[in-house]
């Protein structure tokens, strides 16, 4: 079963460090640049992304829906916020999800519905990672050990809770 992402993208874009001292003449080159690097992780994970646009000021009176580069794109409709969509698709979820932002009211609910989720800045280091190992045509190489085990004593004592065994594996997937 493969695991499903989805993205808040303007919480992403906010708290990127490339993208807020990235000199864009508008919104939409951001947009673009994001999707340009989705698109390139998106090719050596394979896991399916869905990125989730704010629409409530100014965009149309229906929750637009396109794909580009692979990539599921939503803006959500006018009066709308990316946050209601984003808990929508965590609640009518069938996958496994993981959801990236960093804004604390959509973690407490993805946590309350047992939903993975990513801090964007975390997932930002992962996605230039991968980046940087593509462009190089190097094989991803994930340097971080995420819970430190001791070869001292083996058995169920020492066996992290399901709940964080749980965790890892979702988290390995990314």
């Amino acid at each position: 079963m493969s695991l499903r992402i989805i993205i808040d993208g303007y919480n992403l874009i906010k708290q990127s460090p490339l993208f807020r001292s990235a000199d864009f003449h508008s919104l939409s080159g951001v947009r673009e640049k994001l999707i340009e690097r989705l698109a390139l992780y998106r090719m050596v994970k394979g896991n399916p992304l869905v990125v989730v646009f704010d629409g409530w000021q100014e965009g149309h009176a229906t929750e637009q829906r396109t794909k580009e580069k692979g990539i599921d794109i939503i803006y959500s409709q006018r009066g709308e916020t990316a946050d209601e969509v984003i808990k929508r698709l965590v609640t009518h979820a069938r996958e496994e999800l993981v959801v990236v932002t960093s804004d604390r009211e959509i973690t407490d609910f993805c946590q309350s519905r047992k939903c993975e989720v990513i801090p964007s800045p975390l997932f930002e280091e992962r996605v230039e990672r991968c980046c940087l190992a593509r462009m190089k045509g190097l094989e991803e190489d994930d340097g971080e050990t995420m819970v430190a085990h001791s070869t001292k004593k083996k058995g169920p004592s020492r066996k992290l809770p399901k709940s964080m065994r749980r965790r890892l594996q979702r988290l390995k997937k990314l």
